[in-house]
């Protein structure tokens, strides 16, 4: 894993995901605890901002994939990061004036141009590493999520109690700040920035964009083992969305109303603590049981145990659930996180990044949208619970279906 380290494009590419994550985590947490202080009888707000975050990805969709094949990667990336600060500063001035209506229009906009960020990033890093590092870069990558989760609700809460919303929300702009120029400083060769050749950005037309999407459609149709793969992430994006709002209902709600802020902050952490020692076992797991069984049966036990937390009421086993759960849950996002750039070929991973992004946050927003209408009225804290675990078992036995077949037939093609 050390090797990795020693490319330094990777490094400065990692250290400026990391300060990305870290501001928006924080800045997102503070705004959701904003929200359910100024709002609390109206917990559909906290809904609306997630919907914020979620939603642009079907707003821009048809043109992530072609920016991210035919323009400079490199700068994509790094020009998201800046614009984003930009926004930031619009999203200041609403907050201080207590505009709500700008403010999620603003976090829509930031949304939006982070979506050309992630296919970019990558890409990068897929021109840079070798096929056996790719396991490797997703499980630093999901242990990073494991440190978001371990201390990202605790600094949201903290950024929020003690330096107020604004000061948050300022951290957040700094991050993208240092984010761009850690991508800026980067090297890349020119067929990791430009694959398939330079093209001018007058030259992307409706057209071009008609044309690369489609072609990104045929690839996907192609490869059956990529496109059963992403129809099961349909349902994670679905199960994702009801996650994204879920530890602080839970302790709002249910498990701890009066102290929901500390509570909602160690569900995250006993969660974030469950990522890091399932992303230290997930190599060696993966090397003695192969990626599918880890993705179908760590599908499955994460699905159960899920339904297990609704039942729960008791906040202290709750907590030492959630943790089983990250355990479970970080060897699959390593699996799926690996096993994408080795199927995908390079000059094809904007066009099917600009599919699978979409399909899931579709998924997403539609979960935060029924959960927006049905929450409380119709559905309850534990009801969720069950409806997501549903999904996880669905997504683990159609993978158990049609993955083995599919799996052999590619390493079938490969060795031919």
């Amino acid at each position: 894993m050390m090797s990795l380290f020693r490319n330094a494009s990777f490094t400065r590419l990692f250290l400026a995901n990391f300060a990305s994550q870290l501001g928006t985590v924080v800045g997102n947490m503070a705004f959701a605890f904003y929200l359910l202080d100024r709002f609390g009888s109206q917990p559909f707000y906290a809904t609306i901002a997630e919907l914020m975050y979620a939603l642009p990805t079907l707003a821009v969709f048809l043109f992530v994939g072609v920016i991210a094949d035919r323009l400079d990667r490199k700068r994509i990336a790094a020009n998201s990061d800046w614009i984003r600060a930009g926004l930031t500063v619009l999203l200041l001035l609403s907050v201080h004036s207590n505009w709500l209506i700008a403010a999620f229009a603003i976090l829509f906009l930031r949304s939006a141009v982070a979506r050309f960020f992630a296919p970019a990033e990558s890409c990068l890093l897929q021109g840079i590493m070798e096929p056996d590092q790719y396991v490797q870069a997703a499980g630093l990558n999901q242990t990073l999520m494991g440190l978001f989760m371990l201390f990202g609700m605790g600094l949201g809460a903290a950024a929020y109690q003690y330096l107020g919303i604004e000061a948050a929300i300022i951290i957040d702009g700094v991050s993208f700040l240092i984010s761009g120029t850690l991508v800026a400083l980067c090297r890349f060769p020119q067929e990791v920035r430009l694959p398939n050749g330079r093209t001018q950005l007058k030259d992307i037309n409706f057209s071009l964009i008609f044309t690369d999407f489609r072609e990104g459609l045929r690839y996907i149709k192609e490869h059956k083992l990529l496109k059963a793969m992403i129809s099961g992430f349909v349902v994670l994006g679905f199960v994702n969305g009801g996650f994204a709002v879920l530890p602080i209902f839970t302790m709002k709600y249910k498990l701890s109303p009066d102290h929901y802020q500390t509570y909602a902050s160690l569900l995250t952490i006993c969660l974030g603590i469950g990522f890091l020692i399932g992303s230290a076992l997930a190599a060696t797991l993966v090397k003695q049981f192969g990626k599918m069984n880890i993705l179908i049966s760590g599908l499955l036990l994460v699905g159960v145990l899920t339904m297990v937390l609704g039942t729960l009421s008791h906040i202290w086993l709750f907590l030492t659930l959630v943790a089983l759960i990250g355990c479970a849950l970080a060897p699959v996002n390593v699996v799926i996180g690996g096993w994408i750039p080795e199927i995908v070929l390079p000059t094809q991973m904007g066009r099917v990044t600009a599919w699978m992004d979409p399909l899931m946050m579709m998924a997403h927003s539609a979960a935060l949208g029924l959960i927006a209408i049905a929450f409380p009225a119709w559905l309850s804290v534990n009801m969720l619970y069950y409806a997501l675990g549903v999904c996880l078992l669905g997504a683990g036995c159609y993978f158990g279906l049609v993955l083995p077949s599919l799996n052999k037939k590619q390493t079938t093609a490969v060795e031919s």
